[in-house]
């Protein structure tokens, strides 16, 4: 008789990355509910980083109140 594989055993690997704010582990799974931040606190500082505009995504900056704009 064939030998039957539990549904543990067909799981792929956990996955594990380091917070973004504090460099901790964080395991991707329902356990960290804050990932990829390994707590809520970690999660609201990355937000204010953003809101405080520490954190910036790269590209030109753009005038709105120039003509071209206007037109779009």
């Amino acid at each position: 008789m064939p030998e039957q594989t539990t549904h543990s055993e067909m799981t792929s690997p956990e996955i594990t990355l380091a917070c973004p704010t504090c460099k901790k582990t964080v395991v991707w799974n329902a356990d960290f509910p804050f990932r990829p931040f390994c707590s809520d606190r970690c999660r609201l500082i990355d937000l204010g980083e953003w809101a405080s505009e520490n954190h910036r995504i790269a590209g030109d900056n753009l005038d709105i109140n120039s003509e071209d704009e206007l037109q779009r």
